[in-house]
C-alpha cells in the first residue's frame, strides 16, 4: 500500500497549489469579443423614418397641366413566373388640381391613349393592341378620373378614383408621394411631381387573357411632372 499513497501525494499537492494560486486575467481576446454599449450602437443599423413620419412637402394651390415627356405609367407583370415583363403607357394627358388649403377639394384626371403604349416589342404591342387584350381600335384610350383625394400623413397622399378599360370602370386607389412643388427651372412656371403605386386585377377589366399563368395581378407604378399652363402667347422653355 506504500506505493500508491507515495504516487496519490504528489497529485494532491498539485490540486492544493492550484486551488490557491490566483486565478488567470482574462484573455484579452475574450474582453475584445464582448461588445461595448458603444460598440454596439455603432454597428445598429440606423432605422429610416416611416414614409408617413417625412416632412410634408409645402404644396402651392393651382392646377397642374400634365408633361406627357415626363409621366410614366409602367406595368409590370409575371409571365408564367419566368420574368417580369414591363410596357409603359405614355402619351398621358390631363391635369392634377391642387388645393393646398383644402388637400380634399383635389382632384387628378388623366387620359392615356393607347396609341402610347410602350412595351419595348413591336410585336407584343401590336398583340396588347389587339381583341385578346385592350382592343385599341375600338377603345383607343385608358381613363382615370379621382372620387377622393385624402392626406396620408407626411408627403403622402391617397388618392381613389375610377379607372376605366374598354368601357369597364372600376374604382383603384392609388398611393400617392409628392416629390415636390417649386418652379420649374427652365420654363419659369409653378410645377409638382408626384409617384404613385397600386396593384389592380386586369381581369376585372376585360384583358385578362392567359390567367392565371401570366399573372392576374398587375403592378403599377406611375412618375409625372405637371405645370401650371403657360399664358397664352407665351413661349416656355421646356426640359
Amino acid at each position: 500500500m506504500q506505493r500508491p499513497i507515495q504516487l496519490l501525494l504528489p497529485l494532491a499537492l498539485t490540486l492544493a497549489i492550484a486551488a490557491c494560486s490566483p486565478a488567470e486575467p482574462p484573455a484579452a481576446a475574450d474582453s475584445a469579443a464582448t461588445p461595448t454599449p458603444a460598440a454596439d450602437a455603432a454597428a445598429a443599423p440606423v432605422a429610416e423614418p416611416a414614409a408617413s413620419d417625412a416632412a410634408p412637402v409645402e404644396g402651392v394651390s393651382g392646377t397642374y397641366v400634365i408633361d406627357p415627356n415626363h409621366t410614366n405609367v409602367v406595368a409590370q407583370w409575371s409571365h408564367f413566373g419566368f420574368s417580369n415583363p414591363v410596357a409603359n403607357f405614355g402619351q398621358a394627358e390631363g391635369a392634377i388640381v391642387y388645393d393646398a388649403d383644402n388637400v380634399a377639394a383635389s382632384s387628378v384626371e388623366v387620359t392615356l391613349p393607347l396609341a402610347g403604349l410602350d412595351s419595348f416589342s413591336d410585336d407584343f404591342d401590336e398583340h396588347l393592341r389587339s381583341a385578346d387584350f385592350f382592343d385599341a381600335e375600338k377603345f383607343p384610350a385608358i381613363t382615370f378620373r379621382s372620387t377622393s383625394v385624402e392626406p396620408a400623413g407626411g408627403n403622402r397622399l391617397r388618392i381613389t378614383g375610377d379607372l376605366t378599360v374598354k368601357d369597364i370602370t372600376k374604382p383603384v386607389v392609388l398611393d400617392a408621394t409628392i416629390n415636390r412643388f417649386a418652379e420649374h427651372p427652365m420654363a419659369k412656371r409653378p410645377a409638382a411631381g408626384f409617384d404613385a403605386t397600386t396593384t389592380l386585377k386586369r381581369s376585372d377589366f376585360g384583358v385578362g387573357a392567359y390567367a392565371p399563368n401570366v399573372s392576374d395581378e398587375v403592378e403599377l407604378r406611375i412618375t409625372t411632372e405637371a405645370m401650371v399652363a403657360a399664358p397664352e402667347g407665351a413661349d416656355a422653355a421646356e426640359g
